[in-house]
């Protein structure tokens, strides 16, 4: 057989390709945690003799298909292959197609074992072990060799015409990536230096921390070496992931270029939606039952994912699998586009998504990816968001006023362990004098309380499996959320408590947190895991600080392309004079509104004026309005949905004048592409640290112990890093031209100003 022909896939994936049938079913009924399941499978396979074989690697060829996985356990003395699988509650309501599975991948470990050992015949058990009540249910049933042959060749049939196609795609998709060509006819000044720098780090199979500034085109200079590299590093799938939808949709721009230069690439792209999005019926519950789209929908599916990849190929349309185009195939199929999406996930080349696909705890990407021992290539736009959104990713709080409303509603069974997390919660607070404080280690009775209410809340779930509460299950994932990180707690999080007056006056409310504040221990194994992990953004500097707080390799390469900008294209001023501490900000405004007054009538034009928080914004707004009342002017407001965000920006065309006013760090802040005379200006009326509050005081006093530079780890990065963001809106080509003022003495100190662009003079 031809090494190169050979297609391998995990028992699993072959199972699940093969023998799923039926109805997608995603009612509530709470399931083991990873680390529940961990130890569930050490439970039952310490309870067995010392003969018995853990994790037996399995493997075996039919045709092209190398099948191979990792059976639980074998009991050789009694000629018993075992495939354990946790669970909560009542055994008989797992649904049949569930079931069936399980024996599918029983019944193809046992072939594999058989022909590895020679055995005529087997007993197969599925082992359900109850995590709850610690008991076992064992599922028996012989098989000869030649009837577990007999199955294993009949699943491999039913994939291999899946498998030929499959294996056609990935030739023809590498022989057209080693002849792929760059998109345009040149490479924009610095683009070349970041395409040959993650080109480089794919070849070497390292990590890569790119800073690149706005404007050279970091996605099509980022992907196409990624692909390019892709053929000759046998890479099966690149993720492309952003912090937001403009950075997805500039990632899937950027794959239409590619494609349209190479018109017989087969290059299969899906983008990845929430599910909140991704649902057609929002108002039903996911299950046959409710929804229509989940009917049968494992029954309709393979004609489905067949059309959606068909649509892929460069005879056909060649679109990309989108939001839209996904919808219109699913309903075109009567089934759910969301896990169309999720399950086109293993058969794309391409998936653009949020970084959540990949670096949360439960992201699919990464699971995906470890059960099909795939090779990655991960691209993270935007990668100065990194920090911020992993330390959310592996947070959790809980209110106590959620938990005294869920108390009063809560079924009768669950009072009583509800109550003893209230009883417990309450004497947190009670012996605590401050506001906040922050704790050395977590409350182990409040910790416990917790975790018996959760086991009692999933009891009660799958013992009631209609009954449907958003408030339980709100505190249940939370409280999920929260025992799991509870696991892995250390000086990487904070565990803290804060007290503050509640909503009425019978009742203050309380946050218990545990706040991650360095993400590294949960990032670093995903950047392992990948071939390439490519972090690229205009602020990623000190580079040391996102090396440290993300845990990315010591090997991990750097580079900072240099500007394709001049000095002479933007005028950037110091605005010495003026101080927008917190103590000076009302003396700050009238100096401010004259700036901004003199810079309008010296220039006229579009401009943006950023601003620390919407209180200062606002008095900022009104005291340019009373001073300079012909001078237009718009607002950001809270909570913009993304109608007004639209309208905000549609009021910068090339012909408009005036200023829009914005807070630091948020909606306008970065992700926004006004070029030429549609935006000609940016006044940035603060350094943008963080506030100075107990949770920042006690972040920095972490960052100083494990670094040595708490203060600018804490405050100064992250707040210089928005103020680039900011000003780096007003020069977007190299044709444009503008001004910038920094408004604020200490933007005079060497310090901060090593910190901004090299290629800014600053007046």
């Amino acid at each position: 057989m031809d090494a190169m022909k050979r297609y391998t896939i995990a028992v699993r994936a072959l199972c699940e390709f093969t023998a799923k049938t039926g109805d997608l079913d995603l009612r509530f009924t709470p399931s083991p945690t990873a680390q529940e399941g961990i130890a569930g499978h050490a439970t039952v396979t310490a309870r067995r003799g010392s003969n018995y074989q853990r994790e037996l690697a399995l493997a075996g060829d039919y045709g092209p298909l190398h099948v191979r996985g990792r059976a639980d356990g074998y009991d050789g003395a009694a000629q018993r292959l075992e495939e354990i699988k946790t669970y909560r509650g009542d055994l008989a309501r797992m649904p049949d197609n569930q079931r069936q599975l399980h024996w599918a991948q029983a019944k193809v470990y046992g072939h594999l074992l058989c022909a590895s050992q020679a055995l005529t015949q087997i007993t197969l058990a599925l082992v359900y072990f109850d995590v709850g009540s610690q008991k076992e249910t064992m599922l028996q049933q012989e098989y000869s060799a030649a009837e577990l042959k007999n199955y294993f060749e009949l699943q491999c049939e039913r994939f291999l015409q899946w498998a030929a196609q499959e294996l056609a795609h990935r030739s023809a998709r590498d022989a057209q990536l080693e002849q792929l060509a760059f998109p345009y006819a040149g490479f924009r000044p610095g683009q070349r230096e970041l395409a040959a720098a993650m080109y480089t780090a794919s070849k070497r199979g390292v990590c890569l921390l790119a800073q690149a500034p706005t404007g050279i085109g970091k996605s099509v200079g980022s992907l196409f070496p990624m692909l390019k590299a892709a053929a000759q590093q046998q890479t099966d799938k690149v993720f492309f992931l952003a912090a937001k939808t403009p950075g997805r949709q500039l990632a899937l721009d950027a794959v239409q270029v590619i494609r349209a230069s190479a018109a017989l690439l087969p290059l299969r792209t899906l983008e990845l939606v929430a599910r909140d999005n991704a649902c057609v019926h929002p108002e039903l519950a996911c299950h046959g039952e409710s929804c229509p789209l989940a009917r049968g929908f494992y029954d309709r599916l393979p004609a489905a994912r067949q059309a959606a990849l068909d649509v892929c190929l460069p005879a056909q349309q060649q679109r990309i699998l989108d939001r839209q185009t996904l919808q219109d195939i699913a309903l075109a199929h009567q089934i759910c586009p969301y896990y169309l999406g999720s399950e086109l996930a293993r058969w794309c080349d391409v998936i653009v998504g949020d970084y959540n696909y990949y670096f949360d705890q439960s992201a699919m990407l990464h699971g995906l990816t470890v059960m099909n021992d795939w090779k990655v290539s991960v691209l993270v736009d935007e990668a100065h968001n990194m920090v911020s959104r992993a330390r959310k990713m592996y947070s959790a709080d809980m209110s106590h006023s959620s938990l005294r409303l869920l108390r009063k509603i809560a079924p009768e069974a669950l009072k009583k362990p509800l109550d003893r997390v209230q009883r417990q919660w309450n004497q947190l607070v009670k012996e605590q004098q401050a506001d906040y404080q922050a704790y050395a280690e977590l409350p182990e009775k409040w910790l416990g309380a917790l975790q018996t209410a959760a086991s009692a809340i999933s009891d009660y779930q799958n013992e009631h499996p209609t009954y449907n509460e958003p408030l339980l299950q709100e505190f249940y994932f939370n409280a999920l959320q929260f025992t799991r990180l509870a696991e892995s707690f250390g000086p990487h999080a904070l565990f803290d408590i804060e007290k503050r007056a509640g909503r009425s006056s019978t009742h203050s409310d309380s946050t218990l947190c545990i706040r991650n504040i360095v993400p590294a221990p949960y990032l670093a194994p995903r950047f392992q895991l990948s071939h390439c992990s490519a972090l690229f953004s205009a602020t990623l500097s000190p580079w040391n600080y996102f090396h440290d707080l993300l845990g990315m390799p010591d090997n991990t390469a750097w580079v900072d392309v240099e500007s394709p900008f001049v000095a002479e294209q933007l005028s950037v001023k110091v605005a010495a004079h003026i101080s927008t501490r917190y103590q000076q900000r009302q003396q700050s405004l009238l100096p401010i509104a004259h700036l901004m007054g003199q810079q309008y009538a010296a220039q006229r034009g579009n401009y943006l004026a950023f601003f620390s928080s919407f209180d200062y914004m606002e008095k900022a707004a009104q005291t340019l309005a009373q001073h300079y009342p012909d001078i237009p002017q718009w607002s950001q407001t809270r909570r913009m949905d993304e109608a007004a965000r639209v309208d905000f920006l549609a009021r910068y065309t090339p012909d408009s004048c005036g200023i829009g006013f914005a807070v630091l760090g948020g909606a306008f802040g970065e992700g926004v592409d006004l070029p030429g005379a549609r935006l000609i200006g940016a006044f940035v009326a603060t350094l943008g640290l963080p506030q100075v509050n107990p949770v920042n005081e006690q972040i920095r006093q972490r960052m100083d112990s494990l670094f040595g530079a708490g203060y600018d780890y804490t405050y100064t990065y992250p707040g210089m890093q928005k103020v680039v963001q900011a000003a780096g809106r007003v020069i977007r080509t190299q044709t444009d031209r503008g001004t910038v003022y920094l408004i604020d003495d200490r933007f005079d100190r060497p310090e901060l100003r090593a910190l901004l662009p090299a290629w800014w003079h600053v007046a």
